[in-house]
């Protein structure tokens, strides 16, 4: 058996979208009574992608995985191929904020939320962004262009 055919079997097992934490959360919002988009690009010129997306109120949810994000509480570099790892996952913490910003500038506010989180305060805290967000929808635009995030840490900018 080949090294690729090792590597291989491993990575062909971290999903980009349906993960647990995801799924957890997903049932939550919906048995609150939420409807929303899943693994879906908030604005579509732009090549990003959120876990849970609420087009109405522009609010895209993102639960990051602890390892691929750079989690400041779970996060372990790799020892193996540790040349590779560094830059891979800055990159990432990189494109996070940059996804953040984009959307921000488009109008849309992003909330993100650690994979180990607990999925009864994330949906709650999903809720208590989107909830304004429809209430003051048909009112008036949706106050837009902000950053949630539970725990901010280093790549959250403009916590409300």
């Amino acid at each position: 058996m080949g090294i690729e055919r090792i590597v291989r079997k491993p990575m062909k097992g971290n999903r980009s979208r349906d993960t647990e934490p995801e799924l957890a959360v997903r049932r939550r919002l919906h048995a609150a009574g939420l409807r929303y988009r899943v693994d879906y690009r908030p604005v579509p010129t732009i090549n990003r992608r959120a876990d849970i997306v609420f087009t109405r109120q522009r609010v895209a949810v993102f639960i990051d995985g602890c390892f691929w994000h750079g989690c400041p509480i779970h996060f372990v570099a790799s020892r193996t191929n540790a040349e590779y790892w560094e830059p891979k996952i800055a990159r990432n913490i990189e494109r996070d904020a940059q996804t953040d910003e984009l959307l921000r500038e488009h109008g849309w506010t992003t909330a993100r939320f650690w994979s180990h989180e607990q999925p009864d305060s994330v949906a709650a805290a999903v809720q208590a962004v989107v909830a304004p967000a429809e209430r003051t929808e048909d009112a008036q635009p949706a106050e837009s262009g902000k950053e949630f995030r539970a725990d901010c840490h280093k790549h959250c900018c403009s916590c409300v």
